[in-house]
């Protein structure tokens, strides 16, 4: 029975490849005699794939039955063709493609100038999980993802997040509208919400893994994000891309443009037109502990009172009840409590004090979970859910203003 079936396939793939190849000039004429044999068929689409090869150095996935590259899926090849690199073994590869799923790969090794190919295997990117599997029991490196050009290591930190099923990110959970810890009015317990938490669930729904998160603080953001073992696999929620920051750790493209701004009551709006308006010995400057914010009204006032308060949360009520002037915040953040709260104002909103963005961290050697993270973003951007989600926490602002392609401090 076995048999049978093997020798129906073989005859089907024969009359694919003689419509395939009586769609190009190989053949001056189809249908004359018996048509090629199975040999010269392989022989002859492995002389098209050569051809192809040559002009495609840095590597391809090749769909041999119709002679087109496809631009989504993710490409592993298959233990029994691995190392060929000849012509005559290119053959072998055309014909085992043929007899498994019709694709075969290629590149040029520029330190021996072999051309190498494979058979390959396609799986729709959101299989990553069974893709990184079967690169594994075929003893590949990696696999690759052919929409974003995207090499994903078979052993590397996404095959381990895919591996545990589980996405591990820290936030703060103090951050409206970006992350927060909502534990009112939660009947099944404590739950996160906002702009970031919505990226978070983006990134691991392409990962194909769920969610978990981990609490960090801004005082301790960097030790937990460099801690080993590990915490979590990334942090997110405000935290905005600096130097400094890449100087130790990795940094995602920027996914929101941000900027230090002031709330204050908004009987008081007026009085604040600027930074030096802000740095005056009779205003009471707050801000929460051991983050940029801090940072910032340390460097800049130098006559202001500042004082630090552990939770950033409750800052712009204290703002409004008069405890505190001015609380030092971001664009991002200050719009949301001007609308919860009528007593506050942001005067400055459109005129902050820096212009930055915020992007997702992690601990370096994560270049592949980096790499999968910056795909989410690029995709988010051009699909319109970015913007999207921007105007579903307010935050809404002159986009000619910021741009969100680059990342700056």
């Amino acid at each position: 029975m076995k048999k049978n079936i093997d020798q129906l396939r073989k005859r089907l793939w024969q009359l694919a490849l003689v419509l395939t190849l009586c769609s190009s000039t190989v053949l001056a004429a189809c249908g004359d005699g018996d048509g090629p044999s199975y040999e010269d068929s392989v022989k002859a689409i492995a002389d098209k794939v050569w051809t192809f090869s040559q002009s495609h150095p840095d590597g391809f996935t090749l769909d041999i039955r119709t002679m087109t590259e496809p631009t989504e899926g993710i490409a592993v090849s298959y233990a029994e063709t691995q190392n060929s690199h000849s012509r005559q073994q290119l053959n072998n590869v055309v014909s085992h493609a043929l007899h498994h799923d019709g694709y075969v790969g290629g590149w040029l090794d520029t330190a021996n100038h072999r051309y190498y190919f494979d058979s390959t295997k396609l799986f729709p990117e959101t299989a990553l999980a069974e893709a990184l599997r079967f690169g594994k029991e075929n003893g590949q490196q990696s696999a690759f993802i052919l929409s974003t050009a995207t090499e994903i290591p078979i052993s590397g930190k996404v095959a381990e997040v895919v591996e545990r099923g589980t996405l591990l990110i820290g936030t703060t959970g103090d951050y409206r509208p970006l992350s927060f810890l909502e534990t009112d009015g939660q009947p099944e317990g404590a739950a996160y919400w906002g702009f970031c938490i919505d990226i978070a669930k983006a990134i691991a729904d392409y990962l194909g893994v769920e969610t978990a998160f981990v609490p960090t603080s801004w005082p301790t953001l960097t030790a937990d994000v460099l801690a080993t073992p590990q915490l979590f696999d990334m942090a997110i929620g405000g935290i905005t891309i600096t130097d400094t920051r890449r100087e130790t750790m990795l940094m995602s493209e920027g996914y929101l443009a941000n900027g230090k701004t002031i709330l204050c009551r908004a009987t008081d709006a007026d009085r604040f037109h600027s930074l030096a308006d802000v740095d005056q010995p009779d205003v009471v400057v707050m801000v929460n502990p051991g983050g940029l914010n801090e940072k910032f009204a340390r460097e800049n006032l130098k006559q202001a009172v500042i004082r630090v308060y552990e939770k950033n949360e409750e800052i712009p009520a204290l703002v409004a009840d008069g405890v505190a002037d001015v609380m030092i915040t971001e664009i991002t953040e200050a719009p949301y409590y001007v609308n919860a709260d009528k007593r506050l104002a942001a005067p400055l909103l459109n005129n902050p004090f820096t212009h930055g963005q915020i992007g997702v961290l992690m601990q370096k050697g994560q270049d592949d979970l980096l790499a999968m993270v910056n795909n989410v973003i690029r995709r988010m951007k051009a699909d319109g859910t970015l913007r999207r989600l921007h105007e579903q926490y307010g935050l809404v602002y002159d986009y000619s203003n910021y741009d969100l392609g680059e990342a700056s401090e």
